[in-house]
């Protein structure tokens, strides 16, 4: 087998005027990741309780979240929090005002 250094290639025999050509430019790659669909939440609290407390649970039992009433609610993308938000009704459905919007760089690494 040959060295590397030792091959002789011809860009232009092959139509190709550099190397790089045939790896598509990084603002096409961005471009395609987003038209990926994400998951996108709105996470009104959590409650950590014993199973026995939830096997008692009946229609019309009240659990006690961990987040306060009013406070804005946690935005969260494929389960990684981006922000915070508030409940609006837009039309017939819920939606979410943006409160705080994290930098969403972090989510691309």
């Amino acid at each position: 087998m040959e060295n590397v250094e030792d091959l002789d290639l011809n860009f232009d025999e092959l139509g190709l005027e550099d190397a790089a050509v045939s790896a598509p430019p990084r603002r096409n790659a961005m471009r395609m990741l987003r038209k990926i669909p994400v998951r996108l939440t709105l996470e009104v609290g959590a409650a950590t309780l014993p199973l026995s407390d939830l096997a008692a649970l009946e229609n019309g039992s009240v659990v006690e979240l961990d987040r306060l009433a009013g406070e804005p609610l946690a935005i969260k993308v494929n389960g990684t929090q981006i922000g915070r938000a508030e409940v609006v009704v837009s039309g017939e459905n819920y939606g979410l005002k943006i409160v705080e919007l994290d930098d969403l760089g972090a989510l691309a690494s």
